[in-house]
């Protein structure tokens, strides 16, 4: 059967936030297309609850919130795209209020009911700066771009639609630059791979939490757009620096569930088994600590107390505020049995996002022309070896805004190319799925036992030796069997296990998320060095 092939001016890989609001900034210059391999609201955006960063009140300043994301990125942000983009956040925050996005509020004092946004604070933040809509921001955000982009007449959405690789001028053997020309696309539903072609091809894929075994992302995060960049020749950067997050609720039935830095941010502490209180030991910021720091020590307790999970302490808290600013968790919680107003919440480090990712200017661009790559897929310098709380969402909106205005002013009108049809060879359909069940379930415990919080050469060798073995084993099924949506994410998992392994041993230091027993200080040789890897180098997976 031939190849169906879709031609499109705009095609963009993903449907959160950094996608969709590109797509809205180019709907109205061509027809677009918003391929996204589940529902579209399935996104890591769709499951963001603390908020989005940006300067929007008289007692903050830009410069501050410079200062605060250069602190947390130990020496790795570029000041220059940390500038633009909190330079470029109160603009973006007023077009979401103009698009229709609801952001907490409270009363100002002395007022007669007159009403302001609700700023939290989180971690790291100096200041109150963070917006957001109670505890489920995300889902906000995700609901108001879903209901505008939805209306556009020129973008179509695709669902249930697999991104396998990107189709390039240079993979075809074509002369002159380098350019993107489309993306082979499995429909899920029909079993079928398909050609999307167009001069621009936006990733927005997010991230790779679901390489380890205990994770705050969806499903879906199995890192398929840096996989497919690092695949079709670019430079990724900096995939050492893995975020866990602090607070993942701890629970046999629920291994994702996120407790957002917001609730710290209010007040609440953290204790260890026997009730005391353990981070002012750690940091004079205490629970306040950027979110390297407090998982590091959460980390530590537990090792040393042998205890499981340690607690988050909200309950001096009052119960209406409790209920009234963090009704998702409440609710959540209740359902489990766990009533947050009395009781403390069991909670764990879990991976949570990825700082590295394809090498990226802050408008999005790559080294393949008409290629973009937005948001957690994207490395920009804006988070050096560790992300400031509620900057991942204010990046999206900043870079997809910059990225859609270089879109439309170098790339769209380019002539297409003749795309081969994707090539099924002598594969036939798999017959041992449970080898793709079984190699996830090793790569993702290899990654929690040997790449985690803390690591060691030793343990990083042994992760390297695993990885590589399943990575054999992975691609040999790839060539024999033809693909389907479990396959193609398992490749694009063990591609970025790889890669994260091979960052953390060619950082011989520990700076931000990157703590390795063997080199426990930052080396001042290090500074302000990013960490490259391109497919084909020497010591490349």
């Amino acid at each position: 059967m031939a190849t169906h092939r879709r031609d499109f001016d705009f095609i963009v890989l993903g449907s959160g936030i950094a996608g969709l609001n590109f797509a809205l900034r180019v709907a109205s210059q061509g027809r677009v297309a918003v391929v996204t391999k589940k529902n579209r609201a399935d996104s890591n955006t769709n499951w963001a609850q603390g908020g989005i960063a940006s300067v929007t009140s008289p007692e903050d300043s830009f410069d501050l919130h410079i200062r605060d994301t250069l602190e947390a990125g130990a020496g790795l942000c570029r000041e220059d795209v940390v500038r633009t983009v909190v330079e470029e956040g109160p603009a973006r925050i007023r077009e979401l209020l103009e698009l229709g996005a609801r952001f907490s509020e409270r009363e100002i004092p002395q007022s007669l009911g007159q009403r302001e946004l609700d700023l939290t604070r989180e971690g790291g933040h100096s200041k109150r700066r963070v917006l957001h809509a109670a505890d489920a921001t995300g889902a906000e955000l995700e609901r108001t771009f879903l209901r505008v982009v939805g209306g556009q007449p020129s973008v179509v959405f695709f669902e249930d639609h697999l991104a396998i690789d990107l189709i390039t001028s240079a993979k075809l053997g074509l002369t002159g630059p380098n350019r993107v020309l489309g993306v082979y696309v499995l429909d899920r539903v029909r079993q079928q791979v398909e050609v999307f072609a167009a001069p621009v091809v936006v990733l927005a894929t997010g991230g790779s939490g679901k390489a380890y075994l205990y994770t705050t992302n969806p499903d879906i995060a199995t890192g398929d757009g840096v996989a497919m960049a690092y695949r079709a020749g670019l430079p990724v950067a900096n995939l050492e620096f893995v975020q866990f997050h602090p607070t993942c609720l701890y629970h046999p039935q629920v291994r994702n569930f996120l407790i957002t830095e917001a609730v710290r941010g209010e007040g609440a502490v953290l204790r260890g088994a026997d009730g005391n209180r353990f981070m002012d030991g750690y940091d004079p910021r205490a629970e306040l600590a950027p979110r390297d720091v407090v998982a590091r020590a959460i980390d530590s307790e537990m090792k040393k107390t042998g205890a499981d999970c340690v607690f988050l302490d909200l309950t001096h808290l009052k119960a209406e505020f409790i209920s009234g600013h963090f009704p998702t968790i409440h609710s959540r919680c209740l359902e489990l049995g766990l009533d947050i107003t009395r009781q403390p919440i069991p909670v764990v480090p879990a991976a949570h996002y990825q700082c590295g990712g394809v090498v990226a200017t802050v408008d999005g661009e790559t080294e393949i022309e008409g290629l973009f790559a937005i948001g957690e897929v994207a490395c920009t310098g804006l988070h050096g070896a560790n992300r400031l709380a509620s900057n991942s969402l204010l990046e999206a909106l900043v870079c997809s805004h910059r990225a859609a205005a270089q879109a439309l002013v170098s790339t769209v009108g380019q002539a297409g190319a003749v795309i081969p049809e994707w090539q099924v060879g002598s594969a036939t359909d798999p017959d041992e799925l449970v080898v793709v069940a079984h190699n996830w379930d090793e790569i993702r415990r290899a990654m929690w036992d040997y790449v985690g919080i803390v690591r060691t050469t030793k343990r990083l060798r042994r992760a390297e030796t695993r990885l590589r073995n399943l990575s054999g084993e992975i691609r040999e099924f790839y060539w024999n069997f033809r693909v389907t949506a479990d396959l193609l994410e398992l490749r694009n998992l063990a591609t970025m296990a790889e890669l994260i392994v091979a960052f953390a041993l060619r950082r011989p230091e520990s700076r931000g998320l990157q703590y390795n027993l063997d080199f426990p200080s930052p080396d001042p040789a290090w500074a302000a060095r990013d960490t490259r890897i391109r497919r084909g180098e020497p010591g490349a997976p």
